[in-house]
């Protein structure tokens, strides 16, 4: 079975009185595995997760969706809490090597600023592009090709003071294999969600697609753009998508014209056989 708790989103939910930022972070628990997709922008996620009765000391594993900091910078936050509770467990960290390079878009620090060297001091870092499988029934899609969207450059990747476009493809996604289809986890969707989906369905050789949470980097879109996106994933929709994060009112009203489309915010629970 596998758990999903959202920890940070954008969005709230009412009557649960938790903390939102506009950045990511989801508690995934897949059998016995506890994981953490993302780590939002900064200590929410930890608050909002003692709130809820999960301990942040007791992961398994985590897992950087890509390295913009409202998905990464949550991290330095998690070694403090470590720190001060004297944890010594390390738990597994896997990224896409991009994800740890510096990203800079106008003037600001976007990415990872926390060194490797101190990450390794408390995290077992794995850095893979390729798939890998976490458990049985649930997989890291590792880079992902881009054969129906072609996305634009955000900001720079900065290698040894040189700057080059960053086409972040470093963006990546959880699938776990539940009984009926496929259920997609997102952080934004920077490699495109109709490639991610396209290629979850390619790695597992299943096309039903149960559920895809997360954001789907669909902001500010083109007309264009919102109709391509909108008749792909209509034309074999998943049961219910749940967009978030960096998926504007647009692009969700557009979605919902074809798709069912639920709500998400910090607190929502979902659950998959």
């Amino acid at each position: 079975m596998l758990k999903v708790t959202v920890l940070v989103d954008n969005n709230t939910l009412i009557d649960r009185y938790f903390t939102g930022e506009p950045g990511f972070c989801l508690w995934v628990e897949a059998g016995a595995k506890k994981i953490l997709f993302d780590t939002g922008y900064s200590d929410v996620f930890i608050r909002n997760a003692q709130l809820m009765g999960l301990d942040p000391a007791e992961l398994d594993a985590i897992f950087l969706s890509h390295g913009h900091n409202d998905h990464t910078w949550g991290l330095n936050h998690l070694i403090q809490y470590y720190d001060r509770r004297q944890i010594k467990k390390r738990p597994e960290l896997t990224a896409h090597h991009q994800a740890l390079e510096r990203k800079r878009s106008d003037g600001l620090e976007i990415g990872m600023v926390m060194a490797k060297e101190v990450i390794d001091k408390y995290f077992l870092m794995k850095l893979s592009s390729g798939p890998m499988r976490i458990t049985e029934r649930l997989l890291w899609l590792g880079e992902i090709p881009r054969r129906i969207e072609k996305n634009k450059a955000i900001g720079k990747r900065i290698i040894d003071g040189k700057e080059f476009d960053d086409f972040c493809h470093d963006d990546s996604a959880l699938v776990y294999e539940a009984n009926g289809g496929l259920v997609i986890l997102t952080g934004c969707s920077h490699s495109g969600i109709c490639n991610i989906i396209e290629y979850a369905r390619r790695l597992t050789g299943t096309d039903k697609i149960l559920d895809v949470l997360g954001g789907f980097h669909m902001l500010d879109m083109t007309r264009e753009a919102m109709a391509a996106t909108v008749e792909y994933l209509a034309k074999d929709p998943p049961e219910v998508i749940h967009p978030c994060h960096c998926t504007d009112l647009k692009a969700k009203m557009a979605l919902a014209s074809k798709i069912s489309v639920e709500e998400v915010g910090v607190g929502l629970e979902l659950q998959y056989e």
